[in-house]
């Protein structure tokens, strides 16, 4: 199954908290984004937060890997104080290939991706051919107001970090 997977961290040693999602899908990433300092979207009183996209080709369930990222998270103490608040390390599966749910547990593709600038910068870096329900990720970049897209910094890849 491939999907791709949003990573970030606003919080702590944020490069770190990343590698822990590079590392436990090291064998599993087919493409991989540079990491870039964005900054935060939705409640933006907090630090600024460090993002990349990897996509991966599973052979898990959907609800595994969903359950694969929340382990992630728990290992790296993410603590939901408030709805887009400050966070460790956050996991999300923006889209699996073939397939949708919305349910309670998982809704793919991500409700909110096409709105961020922070989720498709990073994926259209690590696939120029990236869509998002049928929509090339290019033309919905295009849509977002252009002071999401300045915002948005590239620093390098994980390894170089």
């Amino acid at each position: 199954m491939r999907a791709v997977l949003s990573i970030g961290s606003n919080m702590d040693d944020r490069v770190k908290l990343l590698k822990t999602v590079f590392d436990e899908f090291s064998d599993d990433i087919i493409a991989a984004s540079p990491v870039y300092s964005t900054p935060p979207w939705g409640v933006e009183d907090q630090d600024e937060f460090l993002n990349a996209v990897i996509i991966v080709d599973v052979e898990q369930t959907p609800l595994e890997l969903l359950h694969r990222g929340q382990a992630l998270e728990q290992a790296a103490d993410r603590v939901r104080v408030r709805h887009w608040g400050p966070r460790t390390l956050d996991v999300d599966i923006v889209e699996i290939e073939g397939f949708s749910s919305n349910t309670d547990e998982l809704t793919v593709p991500h409700p909110h991706a096409a709105q961020r600038a922070f989720v498709l910068i990073p994926w259209m870096a690590a696939d120029v051919h990236a869509t998002l329900a049928g929509q090339p990720v290019a033309g919905l970049i295009g849509m977002l107001p252009q002071a999401d897209i300045d915002g948005i910094k590239v620093l390098g890849r994980i390894e170089e970090l």
